[in-house]
């Protein structure tokens, strides 16, 4: 049963959608504009760096915050301890990708699986991230360096032994991810994808 609580936990959290919210703050709905997607890249480029900051910190709280949480509640200490974290993790990103009242029509979800990783394993997160850097600074594709962090991820909980149930859930979501990110995949590899710029689009 602590399962479907911690889930239900983490959609709560996910109902937060930070682009969404923050773009009504300045007057426009963030999902009519630029790419249509209500996440971090997307208000970055539409809204500025300094939104798309607040909106990636955001995201990253909600995550951090229903982890947490559930973790509290129903963690028993022993190794399958972190299953409520994760599951609680997977609940927000449901919640941040298909927010009901917005016709289920959210983000795809990155900063907080990210954020998952992060909260599971430190080492995972910091050869994921420093890779997924390198990878922005050389070829400046979100998508990319997003894709492969996620994807990263999953690989390197596998390899490094965490519970089964773990891996299995994150690379659900490491192929959730991929799903939504089909179009910018397809771009990618046309060699029209949009390269990163922390410059506001006109």
């Amino acid at each position: 049963m602590f399962r479907i609580f911690a889930l239900l936990i983490g959609y709560g959290f996910g109902l937060l959608q930070t682009a969404y919210i923050v773009g009504r703050l300045k007057g426009i709905d963030i999902r009519e504009y630029g790419s249509k997607n209500a996440g971090t890249t997307n208000a970055n480029r539409v809204l500025g760096s300094k939104i798309g900051a607040v909106v990636f910190v955001g995201d990253i709280l909600k995550t951090v915050l229903a982890f947490v949480v559930a973790s509290l509640l129903f963690s028993d200490g022993a190794v399958a301890s972190v299953l409520p974290g994760i599951y609680a993790g997977l609940g927000t990103v449901i919640g941040h990708n298909f927010p009901f009242y917005l016709k289920f029509k959210g983000g795809k979800g990155i900063a907080c699986t990210l954020t998952i990783i992060l909260m599971l394993d430190w080492r995972i997160a910091l050869i994921s991230f420093t890779i997924g850097f390198v990878l922005v600074m050389v070829f400046r594709y979100i998508s990319l360096a997003s894709l492969t962090m996620v994807s990263l991820g999953a690989v390197l909980l596998l390899i490094f032994g965490h519970h089964w149930e773990v891996v299995v859930i994150y690379f659900g979501l490491a192929v959730s991810a991929c799903i939504l990110h089909r179009e910018n995949i397809g771009r990618l590899f046309s060699g029209t994808e949009r390269k990163f710029s922390l410059k506001k689009s006109e």
